[in-house]
This record gives structure tokens, sequence and C-alpha cells, in this order.
């Protein structure tokens, strides 16, 4: 799919990698919505994009600012074509069993209804938008591109919640893919690895250092816009569908 004059909404894009992926879609010619819960930074990226952008207030775990949201993107662009889901948040340090107690249920139940649930809802609510496009030279009527993490396969101690959130979101791509088939839509999953992003701000450069030193090649933290190019060449390569890519130098988490 040509991102030239095409619409798009990319969740979680007032900062990190998301914010990366509407820079690097509007610089391409496509017009994008900023779906976020930060006002202030999503519409200041918004300003210093122009008519390209607009903002949109919404918390991913509230159907109805979901479908509002959506609304909004219709009513100014007329369609939908494409949905990047960087939406999310952390899960905690916290152990099935510790020192403290038991994993607490009101956090697990947290961040899966943000990251999994969320997720969900965003991409199904996309997908009766893109639907109703006329598909185009390759049939494509729309492309989902979803945000995991390579927790899904190695989580780390205290990651339980946020490495099953994203554990979720890798094993719903192949089946929504094909539930979506038979709309032109392709479905896509990134499985980013250790990212420069907001989340690192406050670590020490001795951290820092050491997170970079155990990336196998480039020896180094991923970079944003390591992220908005591949979502580019999903949205772009008609034959990638139904996957999830790891985006992490080679990185195995032990």
């Amino acid at each position: 799919m040509n991102l030239k004059n095409r619409v798009a909404i990319v969740t979680g894009g007032a900062s990190g990698l998301g914010r990366a992926t509407v820079e690097a879609f509007v610089s391409a010619g496509a017009k994008v919505a900023i779906f976020d819960l930060d006002e202030d930074k999503g519409n200041s990226l918004s300003e210093s994009l122009g008519e390209a952008a607009i903002f949109c207030k919404v918390n991913i775990a509230d159907d109805a600012m979901i479908e509002a949201g959506m609304d909004r993107v219709m009513q100014v662009f007329g369609a939908l074509h494409i949905c990047v889901n960087c939406a999310g948040r952390g899960g905690g340090a916290t152990k099935t069993l510790g020192r403290g107690g038991r994993f607490p249920m009101e956090l697990f139940r947290d961040v899966i209804n943000i990251n999994l649930v969320g997720t969900f809802s965003v991409l199904t609510q996309a997908a009766e938008k893109m639907a109703l496009n006329e598909p185009d030279e390759n049939g494509d009527r729309g492309v989902i591109v979803n945000t995991a993490s390579i927790a899904a396969y190695e989580g780390q101690k205290g990651q339980v919640a946020y490495a099953a959130s994203k554990g979720g979101i890798v094993s719903l791509t192949l089946p929504v893919a094909r539930d979506l088939a038979y709309f032109g839509i392709r479905v896509v999953t990134v499985a980013p690895g250790i990212f420069d992003t907001p989340i690192l701000q406050g670590i020490s450069d001795e951290v820092r250092d050491s997170l970079a030193s155990s990336v196998p090649h480039p020896p180094r933290l991923g970079d944003v816009n390591d992220f908005s190019a591949l979502v580019q060449h999903i949205v772009t390569n008609p034959y990638v569908n139904g996957e999830t890519i790891r985006l992490d130098g080679g990185l195995r988490m032990s």
C-alpha cells in the first residue's frame, strides 16, 4: 500500500515509537490521526505537522473513546487505511510470589486490559472502517500493525503480566489476519527488543551501556526510527501478512 494520501491512525502516537511512526508517515505523504492520552504532547505534535495530522484524546481501554476517535477520523479525512497500535503500558517489576505476597490481580487485569484487550478493540474498530475502502492494485483495503515485545517469548522475572499481554498480541496475529483476509486487510505484529524510548528515561548511563552491550549486532539500543522504518516496509510490502517480526538486533534474553 502506497502511503501517499492514505489515512493512518497511530495509537500512543504522541511519543516514542508511535511519534516516530507518525512523523515518518507524514513525511511519506500520509494523513495521520494521533491517538493518545497526553493532550499537551499530542496537540503539539499535530500542530507541528500541519493539516496532515490531527490529535484525538483516546484511552485504548475505553471502547467509547476509541469509537469517538474513529468517527472523528472519518469526519476529517473521510477514510481509514492504516492502523498502528503502539499504545500500552509496562507491567511493573512484580513477581508472581514475592516477599510482599502474591501478584496483585488488579495490576494483572489492568495490564492485560490495556495492552491486549485495548489493542484488540482498536484493531476491530479500525478493520470495520477499512472494510469500506475500495481495494488497491494488490487487493489491500487496509493494513494493521500491532506492537508486541520480545518479552512475549523471553519474559524476565517480574514481567509476568507484561509478557502475558504481549504474548496475547503475538498469538492473535495469525487468526486475525486469517479472519480479515476476506476483506483484504493485512495484520502484522512487530516485537521490539530494547529500545531507547521514554520508558528508559531515568536509568543510569551504566545500566544503559550494559543493556546496549547485550545486543549482538549492532550493539546498541534500538532507535525509534528503526521501528518506523519497519512499519513503513510492512505497509508498503503487500506480501507481508500474518507474521510477528522481531526487531531486536539478534537479542535473546536469558
